[in-house]
């Protein structure tokens, strides 16, 4: 395992990591700090993913009126892992 993924350092003080970092952004013809900042921009907070998810939850229910209960989530939660694994081999 990746030592950033195993949680053994930061990437800013992991040389692994940063030196894929700068391999990943030099091969997309940017600078680390480039990289970064786009990635930043591209990926959602904790609570931007919960704010979608609400909205999502709120938009199924006026069209269709879907709206699972917190244990039906868990089923639904679970199924889709089981199908993951079950795809890639996990």
């Amino acid at each position: 395992m990746h030592p950033v993924a195993a949680g053994r350092c930061s990437w800013y003080r992991c040389p692994l990591a940063r030196h894929r970092l700068a391999a990943i952004a030099a091969a997309e013809g940017l600078s680390l700090r480039a990289y970064l900042a786009r990635l930043a921009e591209t990926m959602l907070t904790p609570a931007e993913r919960a704010e979608r998810a609400e909205k999502a939850r709120v938009a199924l229910k006026a069209w269709n009126g879907y709206a699972p209960d917190a244990a039906q989530e868990t089923d639904l939660d679970s199924e889709l892992d089981r199908r993951l694994a079950q795809v890639t081999g996990r």
